[in-house]
């Protein structure tokens, strides 16, 4: 008979799941769930499609991917046609401007007056003293240095125009990127500059030669890419190969990880016990001597913060030790369980390539919503007004200044010198206008339903083709011939409402925690500790509310794959399931979280390891078509390969994580469900049926005949 304690738990969290003798595995006989939150969902898609083509309509991008100058007008367009660089007339105060968002939000302008040029500098030079007296048109026009500003009169004295800032103190060797003058250096000395140390850090670092950097990064990569794609190859080998061999070594795997972690704690034990020992006979090495410091290294010379250290770690190995002797029976399951997932990826290889579809999907979602972005941040209708470099000039008395204009126009006839039609600004009183941080609201918040909403399809697509995995009672001869693909229709004509409502609890959490981290980047510089602490507290609470949802929307989505139930009834079955069987719940985490970090830190080692012997040339007797290439900067296809085979494991083991989530349900619901008689088979593999010492009264053929 069961006890007390049994029984409230059942109570408490649901009762077992009943036999049902129609049930082999997800129903495929069901009908569409969370109609309402469906038809939100696509009249949401609609309207932020409506969001697009407004955007789009309204929308300038120009001034953030075209180089503007000073005035506004752009370089490479209408009277700039034959200008297409922008010359910055003191690089140096951009790199100073340290707001990047303004400078981003304002077209890449940054403080220092700039001008539209045919092309860029190609030698060093700088007003020298003798030429301040002279005229703008004597130092910079006859020299061929088109590079005042619009409307500078040639006889206007040097001296004047450097301190009105319309012509640069000096010229530095540039090199066009992104329409942009970007300085760099010919292994030649550089002149001293007007107001800039030559012991300057950023003097310094751009004498580093950005223009010879880049073209040596650049000829690294032509000349490695082909090696760094064989370097993704062995991660993606050494993924499946891990996953597929799990079968065979994840029992010895945990064990010597479980061991490992023993160590490495007793270890730590060791050393505290020494530390404590050497500081035991000096008087200087207390707490009461240090007292309260800001400086934490202080602590590591008293003697009770090793003894404190000790004692964690002496409980938390004890901790474990107890969890190996009473829990071992769980562990074995979870290892069983790790087997079987191994098996169901080996019968459908389909699945681990998945993650493909979800990666093309998440890139369409980010790339339409930095479209609008750019668009909304963008629109309103450009001002144009007539400008002068020197109104109080007799001649510009009567010219039309400030006055609107049409920049295509043909140059009006004028006695003004300098008078041309320049960009002012974009207008904001428009119906776009009115509404743009509204519209913006809605990008923000379609950005991240759709992708929330994007990883809840992969994840109920794949958790349907793993429950058909496990309910097939002979395997692999009941399993689906297509059980992806199948999943993936089924899951798209049917629970798209579902996995739309799920997404959007997840998206507004998701978007409070922003909300939040903006406010408190904006009010840092004034808060109290007090405000502090609680705009702690408040971050924390949202971030485990969000892996709390995230953690109940997995699962939900698992039991919609299986039962193509809502999605509230989904999360309350799924919920219940758990908590019902909490100890084995958390006992699986546990050893599937170790397992997939020691299998990434493998391969992601393994390929960097490779990586970096090859590139470094210290793998001899390749011969000569597989001699590592000579390269600049050996370390970038190194860091590259290492990057993409993280995102490679990562991609691998989320559907093996997913696999062993949807197995684990299958078997929790298959011991309710279940007694292993012959009306009641279990349809877990003999190995689990074996840890937990069942067993089914018939073999399988004979079920089948039944």
């Amino acid at each position: 008979m069961r006890g007390k304690q049994d029984m409230d738990v059942e109570e408490t969290y649901g009762k077992p799941v009943k036999y049902d003798p129609s049930f082999r595995g997800p129903i495929k006989n069901r009908s569409c769930t969370d109609v309402i939150c469906c038809v939100l969902f696509l009249l949401f898609i609609l309207g932020y499609i409506v969001v697009g083509i407004v955007a789009w309509v309204y929308g300038d991008p120009r001034q953030v991917l075209y180089p503007r100058n000073s005035t506004g007008a752009y370089c490479g367009l209408g009277a700039n046609k034959d200008k297409p660089y922008l010359l910055y007339f003191n690089i140096f105060s951009c790199i100073l401007d340290t707001n990047i968002i303004t400078v981003a939000a304002q077209g890449l302008q940054c403080s220092t007056p700039q001008v539209c040029v045919s092309s860029c500098p190609e030698a060093p030079w700088v007003v020298s003293n003798s030429e301040l007296s002279q005229t703008v048109g004597e130092v910079f026009y006859t020299a061929d240095r088109d590079v005042c500003l619009p409307g500078v009169p040639w006889s206007m004295p040097v001296h004047q125009s450097l301190r009105q800032e319309l012509c640069p103190r000096f010229l530095l060797p540039s090199t066009p990127a992104l329409g942009r003058c970007l300085p760099w250096v010919n292994n030649s000395a550089w002149p001293e500059l007007p107001g800039i140390s030559s012991n300057n850090t950023i003097y310094q670092g751009i004498s580093l030669s950005a223009h010879d950097i880049s073209i040596k990064i650049f000829e690294d990569f032509a000349k490695s890419w082909s090696w760094i794609l064989v370097a993704l190859a062995v991660a993606l080998v050494l993924s499946l190969l891990f996953i597929l061999l799990l079968r065979l070594v994840a029992g010895p795997m945990v064990l010597v990880l479980i061991i490992g972690v023993l160590g490495v704690l007793a270890y730590g034990i060791y050393h505290c016990w020494k530390e404590y020992q050497a500081l035991q006979g000096d008087p200087n090495a207390s707490i009461s001597q240090v007292g309260f410091t800001t400086n934490l290294s202080a602590y590591s010379s008293v003697r009770e913060t090793w003894l404190a250290a000790m004692i964690v770690l002496a409980v938390l190995e004890g901790l474990l030790l107890l969890m190996l002797i009473f829990l071992r029976q769980r562990i074995r399951i979870a290892i069983a369980l790790l087997k079987e997932a191994s098996k169901a990826v080996g019968l459908m290889m389909s699945t681990m390539f998945y993650p493909l579809i979800t990666f093309v999907l998440l890139f369409i979602c980010i790339a339409y919503w930095a479209m609008i972005a750019l668009y909304l941040a963008t629109s309103g209708q450009p001002q144009y007004v007539f400008w002068a470099p020197n109104i109080s000039l007799a001649s510009c008395e009567t010219a039309p200044v400030n006055t609107s204009c049409d920049p295509m126009a043909q140059p009006m006839n004028s006695s003004c010198p300098g008078l041309m039609c320049v960009f002012q600004g974009y207008l904001s009183t428009g119906l776009v206008q009115r509404f743009l941080f509204n519209l913006q609201i809605y990008a923000v918040l379609g950005l991240f339903w759709t992708l929330n909403w994007v990883l809840a399809l992969g994840q109920c697509v794949l958790a349907g083709a793993f429950a058909s995995f496990y309910w097939a009672l002979d395997k692999p001869r009941d399993i689906p011939t297509f059980p992806l693909s199948a999943a993936f229709i089924r899951t798209l004509r049917y629970h798209t409402g579902s996995l739309a409502f799920g997404a959007l609890i997840l998206a507004l959490v998701q978007i409070a925690r922003v909300i939040l981290e903006y406010v408190d980047h904006k009010l840092r510089g004034a808060q109290n500790p007090i405000a502090r602490c609680i705009m702690c507290c408040f971050k924390c609470c949202l971030w485990c509310l969000e892996k709390f949802i995230k953690f109940l929307n997995r699962n939900a989505y698992i039991m919609i794959a299986i039962y193509g139930k809502n999605f509230c009834v989904s999360a309350k079955n799924a919920f219940m399931l758990l908590m019902r069987n909490i100890v084995r719940v958390v006992v699986l985490d546990k050893v599937t979280d170790l397992l997939l970090f020691f299998g990434k830190l493998l391969v992601v080692g393994g390929v960097g390891v490779l990586s970096f012997f090859f590139f470094t040339g210290r793998i001899p007797g390749l011969g000569k078509d597989f001699e590592s290439p000579h390269l600049n900067y050996y370390w970038l296809p190194i860091m590259t390969s290492i990057l993409g085979a993280y995102v490679i494991a990562s991609g691998f083991f989320s559907v093996f994580g997913m696999c062993v989530d949807t197995l684990f349900l299958c078997f929790l619901e298959d011991l309710e469900r279940n007694d292993g008689s012959l009306d009641r088979p279990y349809y877990m593999s003999k190995a689990l049926l074996k840890i937990l010492g069942k067993k089914n009264d018939a073999p399988p053929e004979n079920r089948r005949k039944k």
